[in-house]
């Protein structure tokens, strides 16, 4: 019964509740004009599929069995990529947090330190006017973990995937490493790997920060739509538009 309340729920709030209504209007424009009624259907219907967690895992999954973690870390330097900030929002030892995916892949790179020892190299700097810039708090942040300071380099200037990877080469040629571990989202690695042998680096990547369980399964809410399974639709699209532009290059 739980589930077939959750179903039900998903028509009520948007983008189930417009797809609703795109459906009403497809039914009222049939009994006077086809051709419109057949357009606004076909919009309808991939309105839907593209908001369901059936499309949005499935696609998502796609780009993140592309790189399996590897088994053993073999590098002399741990690079992570940011995915957006806050400002002045409150944390434990100061203001300005990771969102999620950046927090994960945080989180990530300290685990593999503590494995390894290796120092990390934080990228990515304020996207926008009111986001916090990613580097300087993912450094406050590692810190409060207890790395050392000696083990932490910074870039903060950073505004895509692309300057992600041409300004942590010029760090890393400053500091004489070679041999990084790319460390982001695994949905974002096959588009960040491809960005780093265009800046001349070949990297060991390590994907984290699944969006996709590893085997998928098919049942009534997986086709329900809801908001986040179409933001991980556009999220998965975003990523393959970005792949197919590097490939025209």
């Amino acid at each position: 019964m739980i589930y077939i309340i959750k179903f039900l729920y998903s028509f009520v709030l948007p983008p189930g509740l417009f797809i609703l209504a795109m459906a009403g209007l497809v039914v009222w424009l049939w009994k006077r004009t086809r051709k419109p009624a057949i357009v606004l259907l076909v919009v309808t219907l991939l309105l839907y599929a593209s908001s369901t967690n059936w499309v949005g895992d499935s696609l998502i999954s796609s780009l993140e069995k592309q790189y399996p973690q590897p088994r053993t870390i073999q590098g002399d330097v741990i690079v992570v990529l940011g995915g957006g900030a806050t400002a002045g929002t409150p944390d434990i030892n100061g203001q300005g947090n990771l969102l999620g995916s950046a927090a994960n892949r945080l989180l990530t790179a300290a685990r593999l330190h503590e494995t390894t020892g290796l120092p990390i190299l934080f990228s990515g700097g304020q996207v926008f006017g009111d986001s916090g810039n990613e580097a300087d708090i993912a450094q406050r942040q590692l810190l409060g973990l207890g790395i050392p300071a000696k083990d932490i380099l910074i870039e903060n200037r950073s505004l895509n995937t692309q300057q992600n990877a041409v300004f942590t080469a010029q760090i890393l040629k400053q500091h004489q490493l070679t041999k990084p571990i790319l460390v982001t989202s695994a949905f974002h690695m096959p588009r960040a790997a491809l960005e780093f042998q265009r800046a001349g680096m070949l990297v060991t990547p390590y994907p984290t920060d699944y969006l996709a369980s590893e085997n998928l399964s098919l049942y009534a809410a997986k086709l329900s739509p809801s908001a986040g399974a179409m933001s991980t639709t556009a999220t998965a699209l975003k990523e393959y538009l970005g792949i197919l532009a590097l490939k025209l290059k």
